[in-house]
């Protein structure tokens, strides 16, 4: 991944969203350029698709074998997995023949915390 930029949502194990959650306060620029990379990611219906499907696959996890069915060929599928994993929404694991796909519940968490509302007081 020479050229990759990983989106930085955590920092050690605590769920460190890369930015205030939105109702917080303005972003930064720096912030902003982190919170557009998830969301470019996920602004592609077949990446959402992808995300999708292994963030709610049982187990947590996903065989590129059974989430490539979203209508595009091989060859694109592996495509848009790369970027998710580019987008740091995405680890993997090969196995054998297959690579495994899981989203870390902990980057769920920092994207749920970006875009909470806040409780009324």
């Amino acid at each position: 991944m020479p050229n990759a930029k990983v989106l930085p949502l955590l920092e050690s194990d605590a769920v460190v969203p890369c930015c205030p959650p939105l109702t917080e306060r303005p972003m930064t620029a720096e912030e902003a350029e982190s919170a557009a990379r998830m969301f470019k990611a996920l602004g592609d219906p077949v990446r959402l698709r992808l995300f999708s499907a292994v963030a709610s696959h049982e187990g947590g996890e996903a065989c590129v074998c059974d989430i490539s069915d979203v209508g595009v060929s091989q060859p694109t599928v592996s495509h848009h997995l790369k970027k998710l994993k580019e987008a740091g929404l995405l680890t993997s694991e090969r196995r054998g023949t297959w690579v495994y796909y899981r989203v870390e519940p902990s980057v769920l968490a920092a994207m749920g915390k970006l875009l909470a509302v806040p409780a009324a007081a």
